[in-house]
């Protein structure tokens, strides 16, 4: 049974009737990936705040941190998990496949990230993430000093705490616009 074919709840503007930077933009994404995620699309139906979450989307994801690309995307995908956001474990779960070559990791994050093979470094990253989706008020210092414990630096313990804050919001916007991811992500790399 296929997913529902809207690709959000509210109405999604024709990529001619944006601005020429979004139009570029999207040309650009169609170029690399072959299509425009529907987060894109679904985004542009606030052209500001299109330009504002790719400006973030781009500095938290793509951007030279203390955290490489697919420990980002694994972060993604156990918020996601936390949240049962349907378009982020699709999207990112397909990303964690691509750039781990694993096709069974991502589910695994997805459905029980304590059953994935992980290094210590990585567990006690997702373990800070989803206790900050699932019991923020409960972080404290031994939370943190974990993460420097398993050899994070302040800059790697802030990049941790700003990209699992980061999939919480889209997380949330994903849920109450009823987003649904691109249907070619569901194939992708496996």
């Amino acid at each position: 049974m296929p997913q529902p074919d809207h690709i959000h709840a509210l109405p999604v503007p024709e990529p001619e009737d944006l601005d020429p930077d979004l139009q570029k933009y999207m040309r650009i994404c169609e170029e690399k990936l072959g299509f425009v995620p529907n987060v894109i699309r679904a985004y542009a139906f606030r052209p500001q705040r299109l330009r504002n979450f790719i400006a973030t989307y781009n500095e938290l994801m793509l951007e030279e941190t203390a955290l490489s690309k697919l420990e980002r995307e694994m972060i993604a995908v156990v918020v996601s998990s936390a949240n049962r956001c349907y378009y982020c474990l699709v999207a990112h779960g397909q990303a964690v496949r691509e750039l781990s070559g694993d096709p069974e990791l991502g589910e695994m994050l997805a459905m029980n990230y304590r059953i994935a093979p992980l290094d210590a470094r990585m567990r006690a990253i997702l373990d800070f993430a989803w206790k900050q989706t699932t019991a923020s008020l409960e972080i404290d210092d031994t939370d943190r000093q974990a993460l420097r414990d398993a050899g994070l630096d302040d800059q790697g313990v802030w990049d941790v705490i700003e990209t699992a804050s980061f999939f919480n919001y889209t997380n949330r916007m994903a849920a109450g616009l009823d987003m649904m991811p691109n249907r070619e992500y569901h194939v992708m790399d496996r």
